[in-house]
């Protein structure tokens, strides 16, 4: 029993592999169900939301234009209303879940990286709801700019379902985007990877954030592409940034437990020598 309680506190964080996957699961059930109980809340949320994302159509409409929603079969009113349940569930919980993935790390971590740690998971929480915000100020501009390639007597009667996709795979895909840093940060906390590697893969970095920025962008024009790409590349760096230093300090460390290891040795052998 002694022997457990030492494994599960171990300051250093080493566990088990079976222990390690049975707190993998255990973290990802609680993520899922706090997922699920922000989405009953997102259940009552669905109808101002839903309309809010309507609103762009409403100002084509009051400016001569055309367009309306299509709810092509009786059941997409359900069914978009379960999946924008569940959207607007992962947005809310947002806190919990990403509580969770620090909580999976934190083992790894020595007592004092915990705490700072802790603090990249609030860091992330906010730079999630910044992506989301950042993709709804976008969007609505895109749905204006988009619809108006249509022909003047052209009447737009957009899908519902493909309408209320576009814009939570947006959303969501700006959110993601902006938890980079927070992974790159924990990735190297861990141990997987060091912040020179990062360094030296810069270039690769901005072609991957340029190309996941143009697949996301829902405009035609570079202006918007860049306002994507820009907070991507300024986080990567400063990820980068504070990987470097936490990589020196933990060498510091390092060399200094291993210099008091070699002069407890030293005493040690001056007092068997006669």
């Amino acid at each position: 029993m002694t022997e457990r309680i030492t494994k599960r506190r171990d300051p250093e964080g080493r566990m088990p592999l079976a222990q390690h996957l049975r707190e993998l699961r255990n973290r990802l059930l609680y993520a899922l169900l706090g997922i699920a109980l922000a989405s009953v809340a997102g259940w009552f949320l669905y109808e101002p939301l839903a309309t809010l994302m309507v609103q762009p159509l409403e100002g084509i409409n009051e400016r001569g234009g055309n367009a309306e929603l299509n709810f092509a079969t009786v059941g997409v009113g359900f069914e978009l209303q379960l999946k924008m349940a569940a959207f607007i569930g992962i947005f809310i919980s947002s806190p919990w879940w990403i509580l969770q993935i620090w909580l999976f790390i934190a083992p790894a971590l020595r007592r004092k990286e915990k705490i700072l740690a802790l603090s990249f998971t609030l860091v992330a929480v906010v730079l999630f709801l910044l992506g989301g915000l950042l993709g709804w100020f976008i969007l609505p501009r895109a749905v204006v700019i988009l619809t108006g390639f249509a022909p003047e007597f052209a009447v737009n009667i957009l899908d519902a379902r493909t309408y209320y996709r576009f814009f939570m795979q947006i959303i969501g895909a700006f959110g993601v985007s902006f938890l980079l840093p927070v992974v790159m940060v924990g990735a190297n906390f861990i141990g997987v990877i060091k912040g020179t590697s990062y360094l030296r893969g810069w270039r690769w970095a901005v072609v991957g954030c340029s190309v996941f920025a143009a697949m996301v962008n829902p405009l035609p024009d570079a202006w918007s592409m860049m306002a994507i790409l820009t907070p991507m590349i300024t986080f990567y760096f400063a990820a980068t940034g504070i990987a470097i230093i936490h990589d020196r300090r933990k060498a510091k460390r390092r060399a200094k437990e291993l210099g008091e290891l070699l002069g407890d040795e030293s005493e040690g052998q001056d007092w068997l020598q006669p």
